[in-house]
């Protein structure tokens, strides 16, 4: 998608269209949704990207969220700030973390761009 603020909304949108057809729980579309805006703007704010990728896949109990950028002038690691949770910006991994079961980041698998993921909790009617 394209690396707008606009790009946020349109990211959710999809994602729970498809979540809901995944069959998923209200409350895992709901922390999905929560999770996807807040690494899609990560993505937006800390890096240099034209460009933001999202996908999701199951994995048995689980779901993966994986959102690559195409990378910046640091490039560093996402990492928690200190004191965020107090902070009005700055909470967006606090949140991913106490969302997620884990979450961690990696280089892209082509070019300079990252890749930080993160694993929910999965519970619904459909198995895929």
């Amino acid at each position: 998608m394209p690396a707008r603020r606009t790009s946020v909304p349109e990211a959710r949108r999809r994602v729970s269209a498809l979540l809901s057809e995944w069959g998923a729980d209200q409350q895992v579309r709901d922390d999905v949704e929560l999770v996807v805006s807040e690494l899609f703007t990560n993505a937006l704010r800390h890096t240099d990207s034209e460009k933001v990728g999202c996908e999701l896949a199951l994995f048995g109990a689980h779901i993966r969220i994986e959102i690559t950028d195409q990378g910046g002038p640091e490039n560093s690691a996402p990492h928690v700030q200190p004191g965020s949770v107090d902070k009005e910006c700055g909470r967006g991994l606090f949140l991913v973390g106490a969302l997620s079961d884990s979450w961690g980041s990696r280089p892209a698998d082509s070019g300079p761009g990252r890749v930080v993921w993160a694993d929910l909790p999965y519970t619904g009617t459909a198995t895929h």
